[in-house]
C-alpha cells in the first residue's frame, strides 16, 4: 500500500507518518522509486501500536523508541515487560525530590512487608512515593498496614497479567509476544481503572448509600427534559 492508504487505514496524518519514518519508530517501506515505497500490514500493525503507546500509554518518543528496539531484539516477553515498565512516564516532579524522598522509607517498609522483589533503582518506587506525598497533603495519609490489602490485590493482579502472557510463550511472532507484554502494562490499566470504578458504584449502590444527585445527575438516553406550563398543578 502507498503511504496514503497506509494514513487512511490507521487513521494518521501523512506527516505524522514521514515524521516516525524520520525517527526510526517506523521501518522504511519498499522503496519502488525516488518517492514511491510501499507498506505492508507489519507497517499497519506497527502504526497502531506507536500512537497507542504515544497517545494512550503517555510515552514520549524517546521511550516509545526504547520500547519498540526492545520488541525487536530476542527477549523473552517478561524481559520485554520490564523494559515498557522502567519506559512509563511517573508523576515524580523533580523539583520536589527533597518531599518525595522523605515517603521513601513507607515505601521500603511496604516493599518488604509484601516480600517483593523490586529493584532500588525501580523508577516505581519513586512514583508511589510521589503518589503517597500528594495524599499526605491534603490530610490522607495511608499507614503501611492501610495500604498492604491494596499491595496484595494489585500483587494478585500482576499474577493474572503474567500468566495471560506467558500463555503465549510458545507463540513463532515474537514481535506479537512482546507487543502483547506492552500492552499489559500500559493499554489495560486503563481498563483495570474504570473496572474499579464500576465495582466502587456496585459497592455503594449495595450499600444503600448512593447519594440521591447522583441518581438526578444520571442522563436518561433520548429523554428530553420538559417544562410544565405555568399554573399546571
Amino acid at each position: 500500500m502507498r503511504i496514503s492508504d497506509l494514513s487512511r487505514l490507521s487513521g494518521t496524518p501523512v506527516g505524522t507518518i514521514k515524521y516516525y519514518l524520520r525517527e526510526g519508530l517506523l521501518p522504511p517501506g519498499r522503496q519502488l522509486g525516488a518517492t514511491l515505497s510501499l507498506y505492508g500490514d507489519e507497517h499497519l500493525q506497527r502504526l497502531r501500536l506507536i500512537r497507542a503507546l504515544t497517545a494512550r500509554g503517555g510515552l514520549s518518543i524517546a521511550a516509545t523508541r526504547d520500547v519498540l528496539t526492545a520488541m525487536e531484539e530476542p527477549l523473552e516477553p517478561l524481559a520485554t515487560l520490564g523494559v515498557v515498565h522502567y519506559a512509563l512516564p511517573t508523576p515524580v516532579d523533580a523539583a520536589e525530590t527533597d518531599a518525595v524522598d522523605e515517603q521513601a522509607s513507607q515505601v521500603d517498609e511496604l516493599v518488604r512487608a509484601m516480600g517483593w522483589d523490586v529493584s532500588e533503582d525501580s523508577p516505581h518506587r519513586r512514583a508511589l512515593a510521589a503518589s503517597l506525598m500528594d495524599l499526605g497533603r491534603i490530610g490522607a495519609d495511608y499507614s503501611t498496614e492501610d495500604l498492604l490489602p491494596y499491595a496484595e490485590l494489585a500483587a494478585a493482579a500482576a499474577k493474572l497479567d503474567l500468566d495471560r502472557i506467558k500463555e503465549l510463550d510458545n507463540s513463532e511472532d515474537r514481535f506479537k509476544l512482546a507487543e502483547h507484554a506492552a500492552i499489559v502494562v500500559l493499554l489495560l490499566e486503563p481498563v483495570l481503572a474504570v473496572l474499579r470504578r464500576l465495582a466502587q458504584e456496585n459497592e455503594t449502590r449495595r450499600r444503600g448509600v448512593w447519594a440521591r444527585t447522583a441518581e438526578a445527575a444520571e442522563p436518561r438516553l433520548g429523554h428530553v427534559p420538559t417544562t410544565a406550563p405555568e399554573g399546571s398543578p
